[in-house]
This record gives structure tokens, sequence and C-alpha cells, in this order.
């Protein structure tokens, strides 16, 4: 009986996979935060609370705006009180659990600001935060 040997082949390791997956990670998290602070950028003048603290996690909330006349804004987009309350609804579903960051202006009326916080009570929100300066 003859035996052959086999050639044994020099194991490697691939670094242009790691290196695709590397670059396709920064250009996700590089759009992601740049959608996150569009949101931001709305023209909402904040009001000033004396006890406002600063949260410790911002990250997975939905930013809702809502003008000095009562105008609710997901980023840029103007939504009515009923797409406002699908949207809330459909991403409780698809996308749990719901928390909110409520940037409203310091001259919105306050029935809208109670408006929001039913259509965020109802979808099932769990975590509601109100932006505001410091005073």
């Amino acid at each position: 009986m003859i035996v052959r040997r086999r050639s044994h082949e020099e194991v490697s390791f691939q670094l242009a996979p790691m290196i695709d997956m590397t670059f396709l990670l920064l250009v996700f998290f590089m759009v992601t935060t740049k959608i996150s602070k569009e949101q931001l950028k709305m023209d909402i003048k904040l009001p000033k609370a004396s006890h406002a603290e600063i949260p410790k996690d911002l990250s997975n909330r939905d930013i809702i705006n809502i003008s000095a006349n009562g105008d609710y804004y997901l980023g840029d987009r103007l939504h009515s009180t009923k797409e406002m309350a699908e949207y809330l609804k459909n991403r409780f579903i698809n996308f749990p659990p719901l928390r909110i960051y409520v940037r409203a202006d310091h001259n919105t009326p306050a029935k809208k600001i109670k408006e929001l916080m039913r259509l965020a009570t109802e979808a099932g929100a769990i975590d509601v935060i109100f932006g505001s300066y410091q005073d």
C-alpha cells in the first residue's frame, strides 16, 4: 500500500473582504449621522427650562419638530395629525420600542403638544423627551 503525502498549502488571511466591509460600515454610519443631524436643523426656538438635563442616550429616537404655528415635521417633511398618527403606529409595529424626541418651538400652542402626546401614547411610545435650553 502506497501512501501519498499531500502537500500542505499555506493558510492565508484575505484582507480585501475585511477592507470592503470596513468601508461599507463607515459609509453607513456617515450617512445615518447626517440624516439625524438634518432633522435637528429646522428653525425652532426651543424654550428655556431651569432644570433641563442633557439625556445620556439620544439614539434610536424619532425626532418630531413642532413649528410655532403647530405644524408637525419629521425631518423637513410636513405631516398632518392623521399622517403623524399613522407614522407613529407603523413605527411602533415595525421597529419597537417607540422613543420620541420632541422639539417644539417656545411659541407652539400647548394644545398641539398635548395632541402629539396623545398620538404618541395611543401608538405605544414608552419614552418621550422634550428639547429645551438650560436656563
